[in-house]
This record gives structure tokens, C-alpha cells and sequence, in this order.
């Protein structure tokens, strides 16, 4: 029977999985390294602390209501899209409104996670843990693993020959900058265009002499803005389109999704991404293209080689006189403090059940929480998976047999393994994943059953946003406000906007409501589909 849980780190993970573990009657003890809660998310200046952080003018791009927590909301004065600040001061309310704090030891670090002697029949595990250089042992019946995948620096120098040997400017990784001031007149190349990369050359644009990306990928670019000045995903991440998905050709969709893309701007006169390109990402980002059509930021292909200060790349051009090299080019994970016996089987998400549970072990009583990337919000993700471990853990949710489970990780694992920059092997449909493990914490929203029941909540599910408050609504954990939650979710996304109102004397309320007619045999058919066929592995987000 499981009592005591462990949880690793107070980020966004550890947050969840305290409350969880408390909702559930569990007892958690969370070690925290820092001094603070909120993980990456809260911002330093300083250089010697080994924590990864995010950078001072980093934006959020999922907005406040696909990323909050499922019974929690933003306040409905904070802005769609979030600044780092705003972002630690949500996670310090949920703490206190919860009372979480009182079961985090902080600035305690964990340096060791064993299996007990007898774990084959208790599944319990030794923690070590060190606080002011003295060390603690403690028995736990479970652990939580809530470091995340932003850990150590991935920085594949020896892919760029001549960058140790030959090159005499500056190079460093992304997770040292700060700001911008270090490199005021200076000539840079940025490496690699995931949204880090984005956003670093169109700040940098500002005050270098000269920015230039480098990209080995084709890449789509979209705006956080979606048709009249609504969140992107808002409008985009909806249980329809992920319907549409399911139930058209592959590759009609495909070709629909580039013609949005292009709608925009057309990504081949950038030199940023074909139509006929199979292998993509996408990133977000409003001011990279006009960047590249004003010349402040130039777009190259992959580097060749370093001289002593240039760069040569891959289509045969150099760039003289690059003064900095900014590598963009993402994180690795790893679990320093686990066994060896358990840390050898995590390849990666995929070597786990569910992404969560190795199903090596004799006992289900370790998780890893929030190694996904997600379409959306990995906020969202983790909690449903924290609802998910801790039902496992009190007894209320049930896993297969570890034979089954691991049937499951080798069908779903590549045959290959992959590049640990190229992070296709966390990447996963918001929508798919998270139905996915609601469906097995049994908290997964029932379109159909609620067409009989309460049509009105039934279509602002389907047709709106699939927001997190959709996973309160039924199961363990059902909130009683969850549905005017969904219901009022435009308003307080346009609340913040208020701050100068026009009048406006047109009525929209009587198209809606002949919409929500019209759509609800669509819903009723889609309702029925998914409740009888699997439902697709990615959606119109997905990269």
C-alpha cells in the first residue's frame, strides 16, 4: 500500500504532483535543489547557478487558458500570453491556495534513489537526500520523478569542425543568455531554429551589427494570433479539427495545413520551408518573418565548417567577421540520482508506459513525470499525468501487467535511436495524449453522453477550445465549476483587453447560436465515431 511519496523537484511537475498526492489522502515530501519553487520558469541573472532557466524576455506561447491548471484558472486580468513573471506568480498562487508549500524541503538536494532490498514484494525506495552538506536517508513507498527535460545543455561541437579548433570569437550555448547587451554591435550567428532560436535572433536583431540563422530543417512559422486576434491554439486546438484529422486522408490534411501556413506568408520565398518537405517543425513566432524581410536577420543553411571568423556553410557561402555563435540547439535529460539498473532502461519517453512508468519494474511505484513535449501546453500534460500516477498509487486506477505494458513500449518505441536536438521522439499531440491518459484516469469528457445531457457544454467542447477544464467535468477530481469554466473561457480572454472600450453595435450571438445548430449533427456523428474507432496519434499542430 502505497503512503509515502517522493517527489523531485518543485517546477511545474513537482506543483501537481504535491497537490495530487494530497488529494488522493497520499502524504508527499517534495526535495527541491533551489531555494524557490517554479522550476526553469523562474528567471536568474546569475550565471554560476547549474539551474536551467528561461531567458528575461521569454513570452509564453500557449495562452493562459490551454495552459493553466485544470481547477485553477488565470486570473482573468492577466493577459492571453505571459511573461516569465506572470508565470511564477500563477505557480506561487496555486501553491498557497493549496497549501503546498509546507510539503516542500527546499534547497534539498537528492542524490541517490534506490530500490530497497525487499522491493520485489514492498516496491519501496531509498531516497538520499543532502541539505547544508549533512545527508538524510529516508524509505518512500513511491517516487515521483518531476525534473523535466530541460537539464543539461546539448551542444554538438564536434558536428561543427573548426568551432574548438580554429574559430577566435565567443561561442556559447542558449541557456547562458540573459539578455541582449552582451552582444550590442557584434556580428552573430544563432544555430538552430526551434522557438529558442526564433526568439534569441529576433531580439538580438535589435542591437547586433548583424544577425544570421542557421537551419538544417524546414521550418513553419505561425503567429500566436489566429483569425480576429484570437490565441492561436485557442482556435486551432479543438476536438473537431482533431476529428477532421482522424477522418480525412493524411495527406489532404497535410496539404491543408501548409496552405494555412502559407496564408500568412509564403514559407518558400523565405527559404524557410517547402510544401513538397516531408520531415518539419513548427515553431511560434510573429516577428521572425518581417526580421527576414527588413535584413536584420538572414537566414542560412547549415554550417560546414568554422574559420578563424567565419563561417562556411553548407551551399558553399561564408560569412566573414561573426564576432559570437549562439547555440540554439536544445537540452538533454538525465537522471543522475536513479540506480543504474533503472536508469539504463530510459532511452527516452518512448522506453516508458504511457511515457511515464519503466515496465521493467517488478512494482509500478516509480513515475517520470513531464518527460513530453506536447502540441500544447506540457502544463496540462503533467497534471494529467500526476492525476493519473497518484490514482495508480491510492489504488484507484489499475495497470496492466508488465508484460502487456511492455508489449505496449515496443510498439510504440522507433527502431532508430534519434539525434537527442531532433526531440521528435517527445513530440506528441496535445489532444491524443492527454485523452489518452484521462482515459485511463477516467476523467475523459464524453461528447456524446453530454449531447443528451447538456448540449450547450457538449458543443463549446467539440467546436471550442479543448481547454484542461474539459478533464473536470467527470471521474475523481470533478470540479463543480469546470463547466462555467469552459463557458466564460472567451470572455476572460478578452477581459485583459478592456482597457478601452469602442462601441460596436453588431451582434454575432444569433450566428453562434444557428452555428451550434447546424454543427450538432456533426457533433452528434463525430461523438459516436470516437466513441466506437481509435482516435488519431497527432493533430493539426502537431509537427
Amino acid at each position: 500500500m502505497v503512503r509515502r511519496v517522493a517527489v523531485i523537484g518543485a517546477g511545474v511537475g513537482g506543483l501537481v504532483s504535491v497537490k495530487c498526492c494530497l488529494d488522493e489522502g497520499l502524504e508527499p515530501i517534495c526535495f527541491e535543489s533551489s531555494e524557490d519553487i517554479g522550476g526553469i520558469w523562474r528567471y536568474t541573472d546569475s550565471m554560476d547557478d547549474s539551474r536551467v532557466s528561461v531567458y528575461h524576455s521569454i513570452i509564453t506561447n500557449t495562452s493562459k487558458e490551454m495552459s493553466c491548471f485544470s481547477d485553477f484558472p488565470y486570473p482573468e486580468d492577466f493577459p492571453s500570453y505571459l511573461p516569465h513573471g506572470l508565470v511564477l506568480e500563477y505557480f506561487r498562487m496555486y501553491a498557497r491556495h493549496f497549501d503546498l508549500l509546507r510539503h516542500i524541503r527546499f534547497q534539498t538536494t537528492v542524490l541517490s534513489v534506490r530500490k530497497c532490498p525487499d522491493f520485489t514484494t514492498s516496491g519501496q525506495w531509498e531516497v538520499v537526500t543532502e541539505t547544508d552538506s549533512v545527508q538524510e536517508s529516508h524509505i518512500f513507498d513511491a517516487v515521483m520523478v518531476c525534473t523535466g527535460h530541460y537539464q543539461e545543455p546539448y551542444l554538438p561541437l564536434s558536428s561543427f569542425p573548426g568551432i574548438e579548433s580554429r574559430f577566435k570569437g565567443q561561442h556559447l550555448h542558449s541557456r547562458e543568455y540573459r539578455d541582449v547587451q552582451a552582444f550590442r554591435g557584434k556580428r552573430v550567428l544563432v544555430v538552430g531554429i526551434g522557438n529558442t532560436g526564433g526568439d534569441l535572433s529576433v531580439e538580438l536583431s535589435r542591437v547586433a551589427a548583424k544577425v544570421f540563422l542557421s537551419t538544417r530543417s524546414n521550418t513553419w512559422v505561425l503567429s500566436r494570433l489566429s483569425d480576429h486576434g484570437f490565441p492561436c491554439d485557442m482556435v486551432g486546438t479543438t476536438r473537431f479539427n482533431h476529428f477532421l484529422d482522424w477522418l480525412l486522408p493524411s495527406a489532404l490534411t497535410r496539404r491543408i495545413r501548409f496552405r494555412r501556413f502559407n496564408s500568412w506568408f509564403n514559407h518558400t520565398n523565405y527559404g524557410l520551408a517547402s510544401s513538397k518537405s516531408s520531415k518539419f517543425k513548427i515553431i511560434v513566432n510573429e516577428e521572425l518573418p518581417f526580421c527576414l524581410l527588413s535584413g536584420t536577420v538572414v537566414l542560412k543553411p547549415n554550417v560546414k565548417e568554422f574559420t578563424e571568423n567565419s563561417a562556411v556553410f553548407e551551399d558553399g557561402t561564408t560569412e566573414e567577421n561573426i564576432d559570437v555563435v549562439l547555440f540554439a540547439t536544445g537540452y538533454n535529460f538525465s537522471f543522475p540520482f536513479l540506480e543504474e539498473s533503472v536508469r539504463s532502461i530510459i532511452d527516452d519517453n518512448r522506453s516508458l508506459y504511457k511515457c511515464i512508468f519503466p515496465p521493467q519494474l517488478e512494482k509500478p511505484t516509480l513515475a517520470i513525470i513531464g518527460l513530453i513535449q506536447l502540441t500544447g501546453s506540457i502544463m496540462v500534460g503533467s497534471e494529467m499525468q500526476a492525476r493519473w500516477v497518484t490514482g495508480v498509487f491510492a489504488g484507484w486506477n489499475k495497470l496492466p501487467s508488465p508484460s502487456r505494458m511492455m508489449a505496449d513500449v515496443l510498439k510504440r518505441k522507433p527502431p532508430v535511436k534519434r539525434n537527442p536536438s531532433e526531440r521528435e521522439n517527445l513530440k506528441m499531440s496535445f489532444i491524443s495524449y492527454t485523452d489518452e491518459i484521462a482515459a485511463c484516469a477516467g476523467v475523459k469528457p464524453s461528447v456524446l453522453r453530454l449531447l443528451l445531457t447538456d448540449p450547450q457544454l457538449a458543443l463549446a467542447i467539440f467546436f471550442g477550445p479543448c481547454s484542461p477544464y474539459q478533464f473536470r467535468l467527470v471521474g475523481r477530481g470533478k470540479w463543480s465549476e469546470a463547466r462555467a469554466a469552459i463557458l466564460t473561457q472567451w470572455q476572460r480572454t478578452l477581459k485583459p483587453l478592456r482597457t478601452r472600450v469602442v462601441d460596436d453595435n453588431s451582434n454575432s450571438s444569433s450566428g453562434w447560436h444557428w452555428m451550434c445548430l447546424l454543427a450538432l449533427p456533426a457533433a452528434l456523428t463525430a461523438g459516436f465515431l470516437f466513441s466506437k474507432y481509435p482516435q488519431p496519434g497527432w493533430s493539426p499542430w502537431a509537427g
